[in-house]
């Protein structure tokens, strides 16, 4: 295992015009050993944000883990790191993966989370996250999974699902050696629960992972998940 191990950074969005300037001014100070965006058919101006940038990017299908795929497929980096766009990452991130992944049993992980909100449920959202994560090793696209890139091409990427492909990539992961799980915070955006309510976005989560673990094809979770936004 060498020890100048690289980390590639990819960034699937889809009408993220409103997050992107703050986006971009992170990525440009990131320092990642590549980096790249992949735009799921935008149409409110993300792509001029783009352009002007001076980043990396590309167009792909539309769905989160077509665009992950597509990105990973222009990725050399010993590592891929997949983020949100409106998850905060800073160049310690990317060190903390370096080093824990110099270890060669671990074949990938993931950070803690902390929500972006000022409500005090968020804390506790936050530590509920990480703590059962961290029981059961199992991720979400939230708290910025990352992989070695060999396996992750063996595998086959992520599943074509139209929601749970985090689950889903947390699951095969597993089932091929440790998982890492870094207690460094990454701050994910709240915006999620405090448009829908809080309660109602906790419930609608163990809902959908539920029917999920039950069997429940991904294409009617996603629709559920449409129908409740």
């Amino acid at each position: 295992m060498k020890d100048d191990l690289s980390v590639a950074v990819i960034i699937p969005i889809f009408n993220e015009y409103r997050v992107l300037p703050d986006m971009i001014k992170r990525m440009q100070q990131l320092g990642a050993d590549e980096l790249i965006i992949v735009d799921g058919g935008s149409s409110d101006g993300s792509l001029e944000m783009l352009q002007q940038s001076g980043l990396r990017w590309i167009s792909s299908e539309a769905g989160r883990a077509r665009q992950m795929n597509a990105g990973a497929a222009q990725c050399e980096s010993d590592i891929l790191l997949f983020i949100h766009a409106d998850t905060v990452i800073t160049s310690t991130h990317i060190s903390a993966v370096k080093g824990a992944m110099k270890a060669p049993e671990y074949v990938g992980g993931r950070f803690d989370v902390r929500l972006s909100g000022s409500h005090p449920a968020f804390a506790l959202i936050g530590w509920m996250m990480n703590l059962r994560s961290r029981l059961s090793r199992i991720s979400t696209g939230d708290q910025c999974q990352f992989v070695r890139r060999t396996l992750f091409e063996k595998i086959g990427g992520f599943a074509d699902l139209p929601l749970m492909e985090d689950i889903a990539l947390s699951k095969a992961l597993k089932r091929e050696g440790k998982i890492a799980c870094l207690r460094q915070k990454v701050i994910t955006s709240s915006r999620r629960w405090q448009h829908s309510g809080i309660f109602r976005t906790v419930l609608l989560m163990w809902k959908i992972r539920l029917l999920f673990w039950l069997g429940r094809p991904a294409d009617q979770l996603a629709l559920i998940y449409r129908q409740s936004r």
